[in-house]
């Protein structure tokens, strides 16, 4: 952890004026009752920035959040769990402008002043009948101790809530970040299904805000895989109130470089605890090039190696076979030399040059059979490098996913 970094209570709710709730609407099933559905309020209007899902099919609720996020004075996020409301229509976008709308009449705001995000199951109508009764309500709720209900509340296949929140100073006055994030399948650099929220009392200027996400986006979530796949409703937003009182955070002053340190800090931990609550998976591997020609060169030859069912199967069988790996670093489409390729499992030599190391094989399957390990790449062609964050894949994440909607049962 950074010095002066301290990791408090509370998620998206420890940062001043901020406050949240759950409640059970039956999304997915109306006999099961687990909480589905959330909202995340500022007291004030906040400076938002959000990154969303590259992929060309996108869900409702991103195109309706990307439409709001054009208006100042963003107040809240209303999320449920259970569908993904992606791939539904011109009915799917009524629905999440409802979903908006509601939850800002409940809180005295205009629905604009509100951002929606669904993550669940694709192409199944909303079940508005549960979620607008429930909607009003849920903001009765809220609590300034209510962000771990949000946590819960976001989980699909997650087996495991994913929460965090700092406290630092980067001047005079302390300041905090929350954060919560869900994501176990559907999981590829792009905006890797996952969504995250982050809120803080960083009083902060929307340009350094915009500049400080997505710069931390691409160094966390944008770096990690556990399938290779890319959701339709990948959506990463922060939240800022300047409840901290704090002097406003400019670009290129010595507060926005701690700012954004900070909030790396909390989008890395979110991503990583993304890929170790992967879909069945057993390993956590940490892909790292080096000595490419280009940066793209290196992401190119990371993303291969990370995203290829050859070498993610022989981590699960704990088989250190380096050829999987050249091989796929050369199909990368990448600059390479093959007599330059260097490849190491926890800092051992597996190839040098091209060609087997010395390295005797019980030692290299020490390290593949550790439930965390980096495999290193040296191109050694250039100084340019990239890393992934990624897992190995099992027999057990085919039977999780080889029949969603019969397995989900799922109740329109």
């Amino acid at each position: 952890m950074p010095r002066g970094f301290k990791v408090i209570q509370g998620s998206v709710t420890a940062p001043l004026g901020f406050r949240a709730g759950a409640i059970g609407c039956g999304i997915k099933n109306p006999e099961k009752k687990r909480l589905d559905l959330a909202v995340i309020a500022s007291d004030v209007p906040a400076v938002t920035a959000a990154s969303f899902t590259t992929n060309k099919i996108k869900a409702a609720p991103v195109k309706v959040s990307q439409r709001h996020m054009r208006t100042n004075g963003i107040r809240a996020i209303i999320v449920n769990s259970g569908n993904a409301n992606a791939c539904t229509g011109s009915g799917g976008i009524a629905d999440a402008k409802l979903m908006a709308r509601s939850t800002g009449a409940g809180l005295g705001l205009k629905g604009e002043q509100v951002l929606v995000c669904s993550t669940g199951i694709i192409g199944v109508p909303m079940p508005m009948a549960r979620i607008t009764p429930m909607i009003p309500k849920l903001v009765t709720k809220l609590k300034s101790s209510g962000g771990d209900k949000v946590a819960e509340a976001i989980l699909t296949s997650d087996t495991c809530e994913k929460k965090i929140a700092i406290e630092f100073s980067p001047g005079t006055t302390p300041i905090r970040i929350g954060a919560v994030c869900k994501g176990a399948g559907m999981i590829c650099p792009s905006m890797a299904t996952m969504l995250c929220f982050i809120t803080t009392d960083a009083r902060i200027d929307r340009a350094e805000l915009n500049k400080a996400t997505q710069a931390a986006v691409d160094r966390s979530f944008n770096r990690i895989s556990v399938d290779g796949d890319m959701s339709t409703n990948d959506t990463v937003i922060v939240m800022a109130n300047g409840e901290a009182k704090n002097r406003t955070i400019k670009s290129g002053t010595p507060a926005a470089a701690v700012f954004r340190e900070a909030l790396e800090f909390v989008m890395l931990k979110m991503a990583k605890a993304i890929v170790r609550d992967g879909e069945r998976v057993t390993k956590f591997v940490d892909v790292q090039v080096r000595g490419a020609r280009t940066y793209l060169d290196a992401r190119k030859v990371a993303e291969a190696v990370a995203n290829s069912l050859l070498v993610k199967s022989s981590w699960h069988g704990e088989d250190p076979n380096w050829g999987r790996v050249i091989h796929a670093v050369g199909y990368a489409r990448a600059t390479i030399k093959e007599e330059l390729v260097d490849i190491y499992f926890g800092g051992l030599a597996a190839a040098k040059n091209g060609v087997a190391a010395e390295t005797p094989l019980p030692r290299l399957k020490k390290v593949v059979e550790k439930n965390e390990f980096t495999l290193t790449i040296d191109l050694n062609i250039g100084t340019a490098d990239h890393n992934v964050y990624t897992s190995d894949i099992s027999p057990e994440y085919v039977d999780f996913n080889r029949s969603e909607y019969s397995a989900l049962n799922v109740i329109p």
